[in-house]
């Protein structure tokens, strides 16, 4: 049997309680994180675009830092969006800010037509780093 540990950011937001999930899930040195979107504490979406990709990110690195990891440690990443062609150049700044240079995380960008009143979503699979074992 594998062992599933779940995984929250220190101030959970009440889409985990209210949807019944967890952030993420630890299984052995690898991290896998739910799709991670811009809600704000209280679960509502931050109504600008380009803030709510900023906090899509900033709510990804707290889950991330809760299983003792960061960005580095990355794997994969899937992001959804529900207008790529205009959302596109908004979605790249605020990635270059966090991935600056190489080596980047492989990436897969998928458009959709419906993400519970948010436009952007990003979920990620980590190695926890050695020492967090």
């Amino acid at each position: 049997m594998i062992h599933r540990e779940p995984v929250f950011p220190a101030s959970r937001h009440e889409l985990y309680e209210k949807h019944g999930y967890s952030a993420a899930i630890r299984s052995g040195d690898l991290l896998f994180v739910s799709g991670q979107v811009g809600s704000r504490a209280d679960g509502t979406p931050e109504p600008d675009f380009a803030a709510q990709v900023r906090l899509a990110f900033d709510n990804l690195e707290a889950t991330l830092a809760a299983a003792g990891c960061t960005f580095d440690d990355l794997i994969d990443v899937t992001t959804f969006h529900t207008d790529p062609e205009n959302q596109f150049s908004t979605i790249m700044q605020v990635k270059q800010s966090i991935f600056p240079q190489p080596p980047y995380p492989n990436w897969t960008a998928v458009g959709v037509n419906w993400l519970a009143g948010f436009d952007f979503e990003i979920k990620v699979i980590a190695r926890i780093p050695a020492h967090q074992e």
